[in-house]
């Protein structure tokens, strides 16, 4: 009896030593060497990938935003929208609606905002692409097709008193293309976009 207490004692102690040392190893160790090695080489996107502008920051790569009028939930017509979010572009609150793609609720809202983008931009319903209306998985997308982007032109152009060459020439020096040249789709960032044309339009 007393054999079996030790050799439990034993077990216990071992157990409980390995838990330490895990924990710190894990938990204390390797999150400082990962987070060393990325501040060492790549500081911007360890913390965070935060756009500034005019000496602030002004939100992040990674994170989508709206572009609405302020104080109202309405797009502002001024500036490149980006695609709908579920979420309102919360980042505590991602996912996306989670309805499937025969849900007549999902189609019928795909509907009303197809028509709402059309009208919005001035295109026929045909010309609007697919991330114009849907979100995405995460809902904080901050990316757009160049299809969404070139759709947007004419009405960007026209509110800020600028040439449609020189804002289709802005979304063409914004448009990235796919990583490592086959992974994704060619994409604009709409933060970046908007920074740019806004310094355009200041000149």
């Amino acid at each position: 009896m007393n054999h079996s207490v030790a050799n439990t004692g034993r077990l216990a102690w071992a157990a409980l030593r390995m838990l330490l040392v895990l924990t710190v190893v894990t938990g204390v160790v390797y999150p400082l060497a990962v987070t060393g090695i990325a501040q060492g080489l790549f500081p911007d996107k360890a913390d965070g990938s935060i756009v500034t502008a005019d000496g602030r920051e002004v939100g992040s790569e990674l994170i989508g935003q709206s572009w609405n009028i302020e104080g109202t939930g309405k797009p502002d017509p001024k500036w490149f929208q980006p695609r709908p979010s579920n979420s309102g572009y919360d980042p505590l609150a991602t996912g996306s609606s989670q309805l499937g793609a025969s849900d007549p609720r999902l189609t019928k809202l795909v509907g009303d905002t197809k028509k709402a983008v059309a009208a919005f931009n001035g295109v026929p319903e045909s010309e609007v692409p697919a991330d114009a209306v849907t979100g995405s998985a995460s809902a904080i997308d901050p990316h757009i097709s160049p299809e969404y982007a070139e759709i947007q032109v004419k009405r960007v152009a026209r509110t800020n008193s600028l040439s449609e060459q020189q804002v289709a020439k802005l979304v063409e020096d914004h448009t990235d293309g796919r990583t490592a040249g086959f992974l994704g789709e060619p994409h604009v960032n709409v933060l970046k976009l908007n920074l740019a044309l806004r310094d355009l339009a200041a000149r």
